[in-house]
């Protein structure tokens, strides 16, 4: 697999455990949004892994999920 279909791949990956650890706990994407200072669309591109996300912003994202890091990246 390329390096870009590698990342990518985390990426979804990223985003696909984002979406299911703020359904879990019955958080919506603009509540998230909102305690994680970033706009809804965003945070709709992350769940998608269609952006890069800074460690900074997925770390305020798993405080604000209240997650081990490790169900976020694996």
């Amino acid at each position: 697999m390329p390096r870009d279909a590698k990342i990518q791949a985390q990426l979804k990956k990223f985003g696909a455990s984002v979406r299911r650890e703020r359904i879990s706990r019955g958080i919506t994407q603009e509540k998230l949004a909102e305690l994680v200072d970033l706009n809804i669309r965003t945070i709709q591109k992350i769940e998608a892994g269609k952006i890069n996300v800074l460690v900074t912003t997925a770390m305020r994202i798993q405080r604000a999920l209240d997650c081990a890091w490790g169900r976020l990246v694996s």
